[in-house]
């Protein structure tokens, strides 16, 4: 297959699906079927695609709902093109900060098409999105997803690093999901939190904040 679209789900961060070529050091047991979900303790192929997104929340966010987000795609696998759809609903501004080992990068709309990508190419997009609900008094909720790195009727491997930064002592961490566990790790601060996922299969994730100051 030599062409990938791409869709948002929720309205956070793209929805990414990736055709990925097989990986010699990858067993049956480390790709994940249709509705399933593999968290993993270790990277079966480390070095492989991985997904990096930064939110910053500032005050004016819990008025607006608009936040500015920083998205990097790692050591993508080769195909003739990719189509990223973001929720038209929700973003507000797209930009194609860097590229390497893409022929292209074009946005359309709520789009990004990247052509001729390379094996180990990487992209960084940066967009401003209307991605912070409020979902109860002083509760908040970001949703990231679905993401995965698909393979014919399967799910390879691949990590995502997300970031949220806010104002020192704004929110406290009410709850993720996934929650943390093995392949899952969340780290807390007081002005801001991460949350670090190695998996295989299609990934939605939440993150509720509670507002403290």
């Amino acid at each position: 297959m030599n062409f990938l679209r791409t869709s948002i789900g929720n309205g956070l961060w793209l929805s990414l699906c990736l055709m990925a070529m097989p990986v010699a050091a990858l067993e049956f047991s480390d790709i994940a079927s249709e509705g399933e979900i593999k968290f993993l303790k270790e990277r079966p192929d480390p070095g492989a695609y991985s997904f990096q997104s930064r939110v910053k929340i500032t005050p004016l966010s819990l008025e607006n709902g608009s936040v500015d987000i920083a998205t990097c795609h790692i050591q993508l696998d080769p195909i003739r093109k990719i189509v990223i759809v973001f929720n038209p609903e929700r973003v507000q501004a797209i930009a194609v900060k860097s590229i390497s080992k893409v022929a292209s990068a074009e946005i359309k709309g709520n789009q990004v098409t990247l052509t001729d990508v390379e094996r180990g190419a990487n992209v960084c997009i940066d967009l401003r999105s209307r991605a912070l609900d409020k979902i109860a008094d002083s509760t908040y909720q970001l949703n990231a997803g679905p993401l995965m790195r698909r393979y014919f009727d399967g799910y390879l491997p691949m990590s995502a690093q997300l970031r949220v930064d806010w104002p020192k002592d704004m929110f406290a961490v009410q709850s993720t999901l996934p929650e943390q566990k093995e392949g899952v790790q969340v780290l807390e601060g007081n002005d801001g939190m991460q949350l670090d996922v190695t998996f295989a299969g299609k990934m939605t994730a939440q993150i509720v904040l509670k507002k403290i100051n």
